[in-house]
């Protein structure tokens, strides 16, 4: 039976393989991509209504059988990361900030004395491929509500150490957002340990998101703050994301 998440991933693949339709479906004027967006709503609507609160597949240790396969950036260059990194990130600081009553700045052990939760998941890429991995971590909602969201935040965004572009300008760097109703959920974790040992620097050290129901480049790896704000047209160019900005599905759910 077909399904959403397969759907997704062969969706990817097509615009992946050549095909020319999609070729300007990135640039900001694009008919197709003003398409895309205006039936993005109804499916994230849909989906939530369909699946609720249930939880994504998880697995077992006998089905991890390979390495977690990096996406994306995989080391990052910044003075201020390499100089965190090589320090084993005991200076590392995690900062929410935002709509919130009490910002928070917590350290890797602050987040290590939290309660975790411990999930094998798959990690799904829009490129096609898959990986199952055993991630630790603390919930995101453990987090926020240390904060205390005023009840006018509507998203957490999430600012990272990788600079994903680089032009006369500045540098850009990565950024994503989910809504507070993914935020919450049980397994959307902010993970500091892959497979039993510290999260690597190609999977996303010191802290990366974990948000199961949602395909991987959702995951922002390198986060150093997670900001809530009741909109996200501030953010990049209003889309919420870096690859939303650039013509890919902002919510992105599998």
């Amino acid at each position: 039976m077909i399904n959403r998440r397969h759907l997704m991933l062969g969706s990817a693949a097509l615009s992946l393989s050549g095909c020319k339709v999609f070729d300007r479906a990135s640039d900001p004027d694009s008919a197709l991509r003003q398409l895309f967006a205006s039936h993005e709503g109804l499916t994230r609507s849909t989906q939530r209504a369909l699946i609720g609160d249930r939880l994504a597949p998880e697995f077992s240790e006998a089905d991890i059988r390979q390495g977690q396969r990096p996406n994306g950036s995989t080391d990052p260059d910044s003075t201020d990361y390499r100089r965190m990194a090589e320090a084993g990130f005991r200076d590392y600081r995690l900062t929410v900030t935002g709509l919130v009553d009490v910002p928070q700045s917590l350290s890797l052990a602050d987040l290590a004395r939290l309660p975790s939760r411990t999930q094998i998941t798959r990690h799904d890429c829009v490129e096609g491929w898959s990986c199952i991995a055993k991630w630790q971590g603390v919930p995101l909602g453990t987090v926020l509500q240390m904060a205390r969201p005023k009840v006018t935040a509507r998203y957490a965004v999430f600012h990272c150490f990788d600079a994903i572009e680089r032009s006369l300008s500045g540098e850009v760097f990565y950024y994503e957002s989910i809504d507070l109703i993914d935020a919450f959920h049980s397994q959307t974790i902010l993970a500091y340990a892959m497979n039993g040992a510290p999260l690597p620097v190609a999977n996303g050290a010191p802290l990366r998101l974990r948000v199961e129901r949602q395909l991987g480049y959702k995951m922002a790896k390198y986060v150093h703050t997670v900001e809530l704000t009741d909109s996200l047209a501030a953010l990049g160019y209003g889309k919420g994301s870096y690859w939303a900005d650039r013509g890919y599905e902002w919510y992105a759910g599998i």
